[in-house]
């Protein structure tokens, strides 16, 4: 007996979003316990099972967009489209990423919050190994929210509504954690929420691309990881921790938030720009 799952492309986005978790979960979870018990580090245990979580959400989006969406391409629906154009903003937002946290922390050196110190001696391994972090990062969480998430609020709501929500849902991922993490994090959920909507609004500025939010999202990370890691600054403590960032993070301080803030109105002055021009919106 064939099923037809097409049915819950109809249903509301709650349900739908619901039954895809749920679907990934129940794909996840009899690999990933696995991984916990038999792997002591527990450090390497997580990233193996997060790993096999992202293989198995691409494999579950080819399968929604086969049985649900009747669509064969799905991935490239959701903006993930393999050509020179999508490359290239890639790229682009990779520059404009990791130069908005040079020039975030260079301006903090300016005012005397911070002093940079002398990058170590492996400090190419380092340069690297963020490159490799950040678009990991980048292509997996853009895919997920910007891509599945954001294709499916858009099907039920207006792009407002849809960016807004998209941003939340977002932010609050970022905090499935013990309380006590959630509290002494808290102050970067409003960049968080700005970083949301920046990317929104970047995918509609380039008609539903994905190049330039996986590229951004990815430069952001590649920057800190090389300033945070290979420690390159230290803070001179003239101003408190709110304004430069809580345990180094730029996103938990005053000064991140605004910078956060700049950057998402200039992405979305592009984007209405182009709504005037009359191209139409993906």
């Amino acid at each position: 007996m064939k099923i037809d799952f097409s049915y819950l492309a109809h249903r509301t986005v709650p349900v739908r979003l619901g039954c895809f978790v749920c679907g990934l979960l129940l794909l996840w979870l009899p690999f990933s316990l696995p991984i916990y018990l038999i792997i002591r580090d527990t450090n390497l245990a997580s990233i193996l099972a997060i790993a096999l979580l992202y293989i198995e959400f691409i494999f579950l989006l080819n399968v929604w967009g086969r049985f649900v969406k009747k669509q064969s391409k799905i991935i490239s629906h959701y903006g993930l489209v393999f050509t020179r154009l999508n490359g290239g903003e890639i790229l682009q937002g990779l520059a404009i990423g990791l130069t908005s946290v040079l020039i975030l922390f260079s301006l903090e050196g300016w005012f005397g919050w911070l002093v940079w110190q002398k990058p170590p001696a492996f400090f190419p391994q380092i340069v690297f190994q963020g490159l490799l972090v950040g678009i990991a990062v980048g292509f997996a969480e853009e895919l997920l929210f910007r891509g599945w998430l954001l294709a499916e609020l858009q099907q039920d709501y207006n792009p407002r509504v849809s960016a807004w929500a998209n941003a939340i849902i977002f932010a609050v991922s970022h905090f499935i954690k013990p309380w006590s993490a959630i509290i002494h994090t808290l102050p970067q959920f409003p960049a968080l929420v700005l970083l949301g909507l920046t990317q929104v609004w970047g995918k509609r500025w380039r008609n539903g691309r994905l190049g330039l939010p996986i590229g951004f999202h990815s430069g952001l990370v590649y920057g800190y990881y090389i300033i945070n890691v290979g420690n390159l600054v230290k803070y001179t403590g003239l101003v408190p921790d709110w304004i430069t960032g809580v345990d180094r993070n730029p996103l938990q301080g005053i000064m991140g938030i605004l910078f956060m803030g700049a950057i998402a109105l200039w992405m979305r002055r592009n984007y209405r720009l182009k709504k005037e021009r009359g191209t139409p919106e993906q």
